[in-house]
């Protein structure tokens, strides 16, 4: 085995571990959390199904990759609650340093590019990260609207608001503004059903 592929293998195993952290939404059938590799080929599939919805010019072939790659750091840093104020507060130095500890794995000019789409990503400036970031957003969010009854939802649990929620989607509204009814939809249904506080 050549150096360079035993460092891809070593990515790949590492990365296996995304597998392993919990996120606070629930699946669907309310059975479980979900884990973070869920999310990631979840937001995968979305963005190929809501692409007619971009209000920009996309490239899909970019999307899907920001999608695998988004939350990879979360193999060492953990996922933060999206209304988690103080987990906030480090998350973006954890998360670099998890990434300088992640793609280091890779061979130079593939930890390059892979880094640089996450990067991308988390900086959301250009038309491609804005639509990924609006998937990203909007994913948990339509977990969280088919599982208002069950007790340990998040958004009942941690006194989310409506601002908050909507603060949150605020990538929807640019990248998908088509889809902004649903995000007020879902919230007003979560209101309606006591899960988020309107304010």
């Amino acid at each position: 085995m050549t150096d360079r592929l035993l460092n891809q293998i070593k990515f790949i195993m590492e990365a296996d571990k995304l597998k392993n952290v919990e996120r606070r939404n629930l699946i669907t059938d309310m059975s479980r959390f979900e884990n973070t590799a869920e999310h990631s080929w979840h937001f995968a599939l979305m963005a190929m199904t809501l692409y007619e919805y971009a209000a920009d010019d996309v490239n899909l072939s970019r999307v899907i990759k920001m999608a695998i790659l988004h939350d990879l750091v979360e193999v060492y840093a953990g996922d933060t609650f999206a209304f988690d104020e103080a987990g906030y507060e480090s998350k973006a130095q954890r998360e670099n340093d998890a990434a300088d500890k992640l793609y280091s794995l890779l061979p130079p000019e593939q930890a390059i590019e892979f880094r640089g789409l996450w990067q991308e990503f988390e900086k959301m400036e250009t038309a491609d990260a804005l639509y990924a970031a609006a998937i990203d957003v909007l994913h948990p969010a339509l977990h969280n609207a088919k599982t208002l009854d069950h007790p340990e939802h998040p958004w009942a649990k941690f006194g989310v608001t409506s601002t908050q929620i909507y603060n949150r989607l605020a990538p929807v509204k640019t990248a998908m503004p088509e889809l902004w009814e649903l995000v007020e939809e879902v919230v007003a249904d979560a209101i309606e059903k006591g899960a988020v506080i309107a304010r």
